[in-house]
């Protein structure tokens, strides 16, 4: 490949990177075309790109980015994989479509999250961590707690009263209904 057409492919993998900043690098060797568009497929769903690269254009389009540390001692071509909602549930996606049988050739290898590089091991912890929802979800549910917790303590006192008043009145009408003299 001529310089020229080395550095056309360079800037065109700068432009598709521009703002990325977290990515992972899979292994889709031996996939077929069948199974890699299928698998193209399931990740453009969830709004998830996958491109394969030469790992020596990588590392120049990538030069001075946060992205950088990801091409760190790697050989041979790698798939880059970004987008999604959050990092966490990329991993979470492509940790999840490794173990499916219908992509056994797919083998998540590393990446780059926060400008540090991941190794294989790394991102399967991070696979398990909770996603950007799960944490939004956790911490709506620890700020409304208090205010369950402070209402139903209020609403049981209410109840337990009114429950006490019931019984009083009863008893006064069960009292008149014994004495209709008075």
């Amino acid at each position: 490949m001529s310089k020229y057409v080395k550095q056309l492919v360079t800037d065109d993998l700068r432009g598709r990177l521009e703002g990325v900043e977290e990515v992972l690098l899979v292994d889709v060797i031996g996939m077929d075309a069948t199974t890699n568009n299928r698998l193209r497929g399931a990740l453009t769903e969830k709004s998830m790109n996958l491109l394969v690269v030469k790992n020596s254009l990588a590392r120049r389009a990538t030069e001075g980015t946060p992205l950088a540390p990801a091409f760190e001692g790697i050989r041979g071509s790698m798939a880059l994989v970004w987008g999604g909602d959050d990092f966490v549930s990329l991993a979470k996606e492509i940790v999840r479509l490794a173990k499916d049988k219908a992509y056994e050739k797919l083998v998540p290898t590393g990446g780059v999250m926060d400008g540090e590089q991941l190794s294989a091991e790394r991102v399967q912890e991070v696979s398990k961590w909770p996603s950007r929802q799960e944490q939004l979800s956790l911490l709506v549910g620890q700020m409304l707690s208090p205010g369950a917790a402070l209402s139903s303590q209020l609403i049981s006192s209410g109840g337990a009263l009114a429950s006490q008043i019931e019984k009083i009145s009863e008893a006064e009408d069960s009292a008149a209904e014994d004495n209709p003299a008075e």
